[in-house]
């Protein structure tokens, strides 16, 4: 019996918009901003690059670029990312 690996994408996993506000929020309250532009890759290949690509006017090879662990998405980028998946970013206090 040969053992195979298989290519696990956590996008295959964001099935339903609570299962990727869960997943947004967790990048974001890592605070590490390689972190979340790959979260929000991860979540706009669950919705559909080619689809998040149209409703924000960017390149699909630009979004990939940007939305990796080593991309830093422009705050336009992010901002056009978010409302095309359907959500917002949103502030609030930190705890002290």
């Amino acid at each position: 019996m040969t053992d195979k690996l298989t290519t696990f994408d956590p996008a295959d996993l964001l099935k339903s918009d609570e299962a990727i506000e869960v997943f947004l929020a967790d990048a974001l309250e890592t605070g590490d901003a390689g972190h979340i532009a790959s979260a929000l890759g991860v979540v706009a290949r669950a919705k559909g690059m080619t689809k998040i690509a149209k409703e924000t006017g960017l390149a699909r090879e630009q979004l990939y670029k940007s939305l990796s662990a080593t991309g830093n998405p422009t705050l336009e980028t992010t901002l056009a990312v978010m409302k095309a998946i359907g959500f917002e970013l949103t502030g609030k206090r930190q705890a002290a």
